[in-house]
């Protein structure tokens, strides 16, 4: 039998950040949907922040990281990880992750959008993910194993709602049961549901559908990022132009050089990441081009070797001083809900890193909170499960979650998908279009019906279904809320509505009819229950 201590499903910074901490004496098997460094982590550009600069402090972290999560986030999350990061950090540094020095030694420090002080560490410039990601990977502990091109598509839950594995399929479509006393989703978000993004196909959010459907707790997911400087080139994401490089001095204009930030927000270019997004979305839905002026930035192809290397290969010279930008999805806010140690309210089961919805990051991220989280999350999972006694369980009992005799499955086409998120439930929101998506989407699934046996699907469909569930839950839940807020924006409720400010939208599947859809003012939640 395929059985671990841990299993982990996914292989970003958090899964292998879990995998260093984890005691000797315990195995831990990663499970990755294509190759252990295809991850959006190892794509980060950004760095990594933490109030490590003289004149920093944690209060002022946490404070710029509760503004720009508009205060629906957790507050006392917020302190324990902006506490939390300078040790972080410390920790790899000392273990030789190559971060950039100064010619005194002293780790460099960065400027990002929404920050009121330079905290960003970087490694190689703009290519820290990577570089992190590598170091990670390279330094392993011998009690951790990668099992690459395993497509996980569903937690096995016994009857006492009890995780105690996944089933998978191998690149021949073989099925595979893995077992484990703690079973691990850090799969990512969810950005390339959206047509426009950056992110690894890989990331259509596949682990928190599976959690969806297993019964865990999903919550805040309207809250989607849409990172404001996308590379484009005829109407294809290219890449992603970090937001570094407007905390070097970069200026977003118009083709005829107007600042558009100018009078938009205090901070200008360096706005929270929504402000800077929904503003150059009106240029664009107005028919105006966009450009990042990187003109007064000196020795560019330097500071940022891995952005040059995107632009050249898209046919774009930075020299010329102008980048052609635009708005796509990069970060989920929501995800399955945790606890502090990263538990869901299903035993045996956790999620850290993007899949998880913490509360660090309220209705938009904070720039380079993510690496941050993912580093303190999988920190504090191992320390738990390590202190934690395996619970007795019997994989005899496990439930199945699809019908058995199911009728042919008709999936909606992927691509369509991705092009219907982005324009129906994209930057700018309303009922109208909402409603219009949501329609579309029950026209193939509902959040509340039985879904077919995923064994009988291929993975492409079983994909396509997962990314169905993830759609619906972004679109009803931005439906249910009826503001602007972060990340999500209505256009019919262009305002901030101090009612939603700690309410948050939370859904439960258990096989069978929608039972409730109230507001329950009493716990502060709003909650969907499908049971």
């Amino acid at each position: 039998m395929n059985k671990a201590d841990v299993i982990v499903i996914g292989s970003g910074i958090a899964a292998l950040q879990l995998a260093h901490h984890i005691s000797a004496d315990k195995n831990v098997r990663i499970l990755t949907k294509s190759s252990v460094k295809a991850s959006n982590s190892s794509l980060a550009q950004g760095g990594i922040a933490a109030s490590i600069g003289a004149d920093d402090h944690v209060t002022l972290h946490s404070k710029d990281t509760m503004e720009a999560g508009r205060f629906h986030n957790n507050e006392e999350v917020v302190i324990k990880i902006t506490e939390e990061a300078p040790l972080l950090i410390q920790e790899l540094h000392e273990a030789g992750c190559p971060f950039d020095q100064d010619s005194s030694g002293k780790l460099k420090l960065g400027m990002e959008g929404a920050h009121s002080h330079y905290r960003i560490v970087h490694s190689g410039g703009d290519a820290t993910g990577k570089n992190v990601i590598d170091f990670l990977v390279d330094t392993l502990p011998k009690n951790t194993s990668i099992i690459e091109n395993m497509f996980a598509y569903e937690l096995l839950i016994n009857d006492m709602n009890q995780c105690i594995g996944v089933k998978v399929k191998d690149e021949a479509g073989n099925i595979h049961c893995y077992y484990a006393d703690h079973t691990v989703i850090a799969t990512g978000g969810c950005s390339y549901v959206y047509s426009l993004s950056a992110g690894s196909p890989n990331v259509t959010g596949d682990g928190i559908a599976m959690a969806y459907l297993a019964g865990a707790e999903i919550t805040d997911m309207e809250f989607i990022q849409f990172h404001p400087t996308m590379l484009i080139k005829n109407g294809e994401v290219k890449g992603l132009i970090s937001e570094a490089v407007r905390g070097q001095g970069a200026k977003l204009v118009t083709n005829r050089g107007e600042l558009i930030m100018e009078g938009v927000h205090p901070l200008k270019d360096l706005a929270p990441r929504h402000v800077v997004s929904q503003t150059i979305y009106d240029y664009i839905h107005n028919g105006e081009e966009i450009f990042l002026d990187i003109s007064s930035i000196d020795n560019f192809e330097a500071k940022f070797p891995t952005i040059t290397d995107i632009c050249l290969t898209s046919g774009i010279n930075p020299k010329d001083g102008l980048i052609p930008v635009a708005p796509g999805s990069h970060f989920l806010m929501g995800g399955i809900k945790v606890d502090l140690h990263g538990q869901t309210n299903i035993h045996g089961l956790y999620a850290i890193g993007e899949a998880a919805c913490t509360g660090l990051h309220g209705a938009n991220r904070l720039a380079s909170n993510s690496l941050l989280e993912g580093l303190s999350f999988g920190k504090r999972l191992a320390e738990y499960i390590n202190a934690t006694l395996p619970v007795p369980n019997n994989e005899k009992t496990v439930l199945e979650i699809g019908a058995k005799n199911s009728s042919p499955v008709v999936v909606p086409d992927f691509k369509q998908l991705r092009e219907r998120m982005m324009e129906y439930v994209g930057i700018v929101r309303t009922e109208q279009t909402l409603a219009q998506q949501k329609a579309w989407l029950e026209g193939y699934f509902r959040l509340d019906q039985v879904f077919p046996s995923f064994d009988k699907c291929t993975t492409a469909e079983i994909q396509s279904i997962l990314a169905s569930v993830i759609a619906l839950l972004i679109t009803d839940a931005a439906l249910k809320r009826t503001e602007s807020r972060g990340g999500h924006f209505r256009a019919d409720y262009p305002m901030e509505n101090k009612y939603w400010q700690n309410n948050h939208i939370v859904y439960q599947y258990s096989k069978g009819r929608l039972e409730a859809n109230e507001q329950n003012q009493t716990t502060d939640h709003v909650r969907a229950v499908f049971c």
